[in-house]
C-alpha cells in the first residue's frame, strides 16, 4: 500500500512537470549552475595564501643564492589571467645532489624561520626538477640540462621576469 502512495506521488509530480516543460528546463538549470558551483568550489585552488607572497620570493632568492645555484629567476605572473600562482622562482644546478640541497634548504629556512609550509612538493625521488608548491608563490629547482629541456622561462614570456645575481 506505501509503495502505491510513492508511486502515485510520483506520477503526479510527473504529470505536473508533463504540464509546464518550462519549469524542467528551469529545474534543469538550477541544478547545472548549483552543481557548477560546488564542483569549481571544490576543485578551485585557494589563492593568496601568505599576507606578503614577495617575502616568500626573497627568502626563496636569498637561500638559492646561498647555495650557489644558477641563473636564479622570478617570473612575476599576477597580470596573467591564466596563471595559476602569482609568482615562479627558477633556478638551477649542476648536480642532483645539489638540486636537492638547494630544495631541502628552502622548505628548511621557510618552514623554521618564516612558519611557512608548502602545500604540495615533488621530484625529490629523482632531483632532476623538484617543485615546491607554496600557493603565491611556486619554486622550480632544476638539473641543467633539465631547464634547458622545458624552458619555463619562454613559457611564461608575458611575465614579468627579474634575474638575480649567481
Amino acid at each position: 500500500m506505501t509503495n502505491d502512495k510513492i508511486l502515485r506521488f510520483s506520477d503526479s509530480q510527473f504529470l505536473r512537470f508533463k504540464k509546464n516543460p518550462l519549469s524542467v528546463v528551469c529545474c534543469l538549470l538550477t541544478f547545472i549552475i548549483f552543481a557548477e558551483i560546488i564542483f569549481s568550489t571544490i576543485n578551485m585552488r585557494v589563492r593568496h595564501e601568505s599576507d606578503n607572497p614577495e617575502f616568500v620570493v626573497s627568502a626563496v632568492v636569498e637561500t638559492m643564492q646561498e647555495l650557489k645555484a644558477k641563473e636564479v629567476v622570478s617570473l612575476d605572473l599576477r597580470d596573467i589571467h591564466s596563471a595559476v600562482t602569482d609568482y615562479f622562482v627558477i633556478c638551477h644546478a649542476q648536480s642532483k645532489t645539489q638540486v636537492s640541497a638547494i630544495a631541502d634548504r628552502i622548505l628548511d629556512n621557510l618552514r623554521d624561520n618564516h612558519h611557512v609550509k608548502p602545500y604540495h612538493y615533488e621530484g625529490f625521488e629523482n632531483s632532476e626538477w623538484i617543485l615546491l608548491d607554496y600557493i603565491d608563490v611556486v619554486v622550480h629547482v632544476f638539473l641543467e640540462p633539465k631547464r634547458e629541456f622545458y624552458k619555463l622561462e619562454s613559457l611564461w614570456a608575458d611575465a614579468e621576469r627579474t634575474s638575480y645575481e649567481d
